[in-house]
């Protein structure tokens, strides 16, 4: 039997992907990274919150075993604990991985709950980066569903990035607002709850509140901070290699 050929470096196989794929829709970029063996084994990562709805249909149509990495923070609003139940269930997801952060770290590290008061960026560490390294062993890349008119550090977004030793792919990179309304409204899917409260953008409870600025959908993030970012997408994880 020949032995199969070496996987090109991550860089090349990222830049030729952006290459094969520039103009094409979410679809198809979904639809393919689910079965190139060059991508590899992939797992969504969602948060259930104010536009998760879209990338997560478009998962239950194509391949509703795919895991789903849901971190509970364990400062979430309720809605979107509810939101999540709902839409497991309404999509037929079948490997949902609610991922919780250590016991033994948030004793030792934010025993009062009081850490994301005075420094936002270590309750992110402690909540939601060193929870998803813990649960993305075993995967070669993640999908997100983040989009460049998110703005910030989003707005080069392409549909494949490096991110240390995984792939990460984008499906949503080029839509627009519109274009995720339209589908809500053409595939007549739940909104998140809060939502019509003036949410557009939706994290933890104690550092999300209604967005100030229409034309910015995260500036109800992270109020009176120098902060945009929950750090999941700020620099490349402490991942394993790929075997």
């Amino acid at each position: 039997m020949p032995l199969e050929a070496p996987l090109a470096p991550l860089a090349n196989r990222v830049a030729a992907l952006n290459a094969r794929f520039e103009g094409h829709g979410a679809i198809s970029v979904l639809s393919h990274s689910l079965r190139d063996p060059e991508i590899g084994r992939l797992a969504l990562v969602s948060s259930f919150g104010a536009e998760s709805v879209v990338l997560l249909h478009m998962v239950s149509v194509i391949d509703r075993s795919l895991p789903v990495v849901f971190l509970d923070t364990e400062m979430l609003f309720a809605e979107t604990l509810a939101y999540q139940r709902d839409l497991a269930s309404r999509f037929g997801l079948s490997d949902i991985r609610r991922i919780r952060p250590s016991r033994a770290a948030l004793f030792e590290r934010d025993a009062e709950n009081l850490l994301h008061q005075y420094d936002p960026d270590a309750c992110c560490a402690l909540r939601k980066v060193e929870p998803l390294e813990r649960a993305m062993k075993g995967f070669d890349g993640w999908i997100t569903g983040r989009k460049r008119f998110q703005g910030g550090v989003r707005k080069s977004l392409a549909f494949f990035e490096v991110d240390g030793a995984k792939i990460k792919v984008n499906p949503l990179a080029y839509w627009d607002r519109d274009m995720l309304k339209d589908y809500i409204a053409n595939n007549n899917l739940p909104r998140h709850p809060l939502v019509n409260a003036g949410y557009p953008s939706l994290g933890c409870a104690p550092c999300t509140a209604p967005a100030p600025d229409e034309g910015d959908g995260r500036s109800g993030r992270w109020q009176n901070f120098e902060k945009t970012e929950c750090g999941l997408h700020m620099k490349p994880m402490n991942w394993e290699a790929r075997a």
